[in-house]
């Protein structure tokens, strides 16, 4: 395990580079940082910021970081030199930066109530995307680069021609803020989530809703398509559910209960779709199988509300991140429990693994990344589990006991 350098702010957003040979943090100290993932050691400290620093994003090379800041500015940073970008022109705090798939053009999205598209190579701005009477938060490219949606509090979403900023289409119905939205893998749909308790689904050339997905008592707080072939979405709720649609005809497939709270986080199994992994305020994170609606054991252990749960890249483990200091490794399949990642002083909210799946870095509020290798877990419980099965051997007389480590180093 890597503890990786102390920024002196909570550390807002953690993403790996695309090879998973680096790190960048972001923290409300205003800096970023790069960090190499195999020693741990901090490559590049990267100051210029005057605000908090809110969003990183690496470019699909991995040779530039974008960063977006409450100065009201978003830079673009050469990797190998430092140098810097400043993309200046937005009149409010910015929240979210994404850079484009072909990696020339960069999204911001501020309180000023504007996206704004940027070229790379120029920093020129391109376009201004002001259509909101309210602070725009959310802004995501179609999987192609060519279009991106916003969307805002004022019951909308919108669609805009990445290259010439020209809005295509305004996707209207929600009757009361949008929350989320994603594209389909096919980039030819989209989804919304909203806090009128719908997720519609939307054709991107047309405009036109196709669906709308009805059954939750409380506002949609998250949605994702499943990621082989987009014929399902999932919605997380305030109403503590979760719900599986047929995307083409609107169907509910499953309502998946037995949270306690609400639903923070969903995710998709990214090999197949066919496991989906919620996380709620009651503590815990539940393992379900999307086909049969059946669910494993709650995975029980955090002391606070759950925030984030994801896949590994590979689909293998899960990991969870807590509001009380603590991160936890899960197995996918039989959702046993193989480490408890201590450590952090603070609440952990962000998690990422690696694109190999072998290593997970965790920010936290108490200004720390810290860098862990998922294949020291698994010789840690191997190692413990032949000690207790030693143990058991000579001092218990109860043959259950040893199911705590069935299949482990074995």
């Amino acid at each position: 395990m890597q503890i990786l350098e102390r920024h002196k702010g909570k550390v807002r957003s953690v993403k790996f580079s695309p090879n998973g040979e680096k790190i960048a943090t972001v923290s409300d100290d205003r800096t970023a940082r790069l960090w190499d993932v195999e020693s741990g050691k901090q490559l590049k400290i990267l100051r210029g910021h005057k605000g908090k620093v809110r969003s990183v994003a690496f470019s699909p090379s991995g040779e530039q970081v974008a960063t977006a800041s409450e100065d009201n500015t978003a830079r673009i940073w050469d990797i190998s030199t430092g140098k810097q970008q400043i993309l200046q022109g937005h009149d409010g705090k910015v929240y979210r930066v994404e850079f484009s798939a072909n990696g020339e053009q960069v999204a911001t999205a501020s309180n000023d109530n504007t996206a704004r598209l940027w070229n790379v190579s120029t920093d020129k701005k391109l376009q201004i995307i002001k259509e909101y009477g309210k602070p725009l938060y959310h802004v995501v490219f179609s999987p192609n680069g060519m279009q991106i949606v916003t969307a805002s509090n004022d019951k909308t979403a919108q669609l805009w021609d990445a290259k010439t900023g020209n809005l295509l289409q305004t996707f209207k119905g929600h009757k009361k803020s949008v929350s989320s939205v994603e594209f389909s893998p096919n980039g030819m749909q989209l989804v919304t989530g909203s806090d009128d308790r719908t997720a519609r689904l939307w054709d991107v050339e047309s405009g036109k809703q196709l669906q709308t997905f009805k059954g939750h008592k409380e506002p949609v707080s998250s949605v994702d398509f499943s990621p082989t072939n987009g014929k399902q979405l999932v919605t997380g709720s305030h109403d503590n559910t979760v719900r599986l649609w047929d995307v083409e005809s609107g169907k509910q497939l499953r309502t998946f209960e037995g949270h306690k709270g609400t639903v923070s986080s969903v995710d998709f199994s990214p090999t197949n779709g066919k496991q989906l992994v919620t996380g709620s305020y009651d503590e815990t994170a539940r393992l379900w199988d999307t086909k049969t609606g059946k669910h494993l054991p709650p995975l029980r252990g955090h002391k606070g509300s759950v925030r984030k749960v994801t896949f590994s890249t590979d689909g293998k483990q899960l990991a969870t991140g807590s509001q009380y200091r603590i991160t936890r490794i899960w197995n996918a399949k039989t959702g046993k429990h193989l480490q408890t990642l201590r450590g952090h002083k603070d609440s952990v909210f962000g998690v990422a693994f690696s694109p190999d799946s072998k290593q997970i870095a965790t920010g936290s509020q108490d200004g720390t990344l810290r860098l862990w290798k998922i294949g020291d877990i698994e010789d840690m419980l191997a190692f413990n589990c032949d000690w207790v099965r030693h143990y058991l051997d000579t001092k218990s007389e109860n043959d259950e006991d040893r199911n705590l480590c069935d299949g482990v180093g074995e």
